[in-house]
């Protein structure tokens, strides 16, 4: 059962406006990756189903974080269909986020009242996406379907549009400025904030700061569009 609220992640998740994103199939290696996020004052982190046994990876590193690190919200990604989502709910995810959009998997967050972020790429499928109740939608991979300016695109018309891209962000001040002055909510990173080199190395202290600067940089942004 999920420890948040699906308001509380919703409103954590924009107000930090970062998600890291990562899956490590050695639990103590995603500890340590999920303590790095944690230094690095990310609230809301994204562990992504793809690996053998991912669900006991995941279970352990809900234990792990509930006990070490209370204020985190941690929830699963690369989820497509509604079974594996009501698996990993029933394990404590607090969200849920798939690379595309499933009908009956918005169907089963929305009775366990869990947030669900699927992929979309198109302005059809975003509507198809918020008749489903979806609050924020996820496009991915975000650069290849059109980057910020698909972002700016859709929600000319729809500005009550919520959208976190996940692929195509990278934590550099041009990119987070590019695609938070398009108007995303957040910012789902991956590979490129929570990279092979630092894993390789165990250089845990400066993949924290790499994640405290990108908050910082959102923050900065933000600042400057008011």
């Amino acid at each position: 059962m999920a420890r948040y609220s699906k308001l509380q992640v919703l409103t954590k998740m924009e107000e930090t406006g970062l998600v890291p994103v990562f899956y490590n199939p050695d639990i103590e290696t995603a500890k340590s990756i999920l303590k790095a996020c944690a230094d690095g004052g990310a609230h809301t982190i994204e562990m992504t189903n793809r690996g053998d046994h991912a669900i006991d990876v995941f279970t352990e590193l809900e234990k792990y974080a509930a006990k070490e690190f209370p204020e985190l919200i941690l929830g699963v990604g690369s989820i497509v269909d509604a079974p594996t989502a009501a698996m990993y709910i029933a394990h404590g995810a607090c969200f849920i986020v798939g690379p595309c959009l499933d009908k009956e998997t918005a169907f089963m967050c929305n009775k366990r009242n869990v947030p669900y972020m699927p992929g979309c790429g198109t302005a059809t499928e975003i509507h198809e996406a918020q008749t489903l109740g979806v609050d924020i939608c996820k496009i991915f991979p975000g650069r290849i379907v059109g980057g910020p300016e698909f972002v700016k695109a859709v929600r000319a018309p729809m500005p009550w549009t919520k959208i976190m891209p996940t692929g195509g962000v990278n934590p550099t001040a041009e990119s987070i400025k590019e695609w938070f002055s398009s108007g995303i909510s957040a910012a789902g990173i991956g590979s490129n904030l929570i990279t092979k080199e630092l894993m390789a190395k165990k250089d845990y202290t400066t993949m924290a700061a790499n994640i405290k600067k990108t908050i910082e940089m959102i923050a900065d942004v933000r600042r400057n569009m008011k």
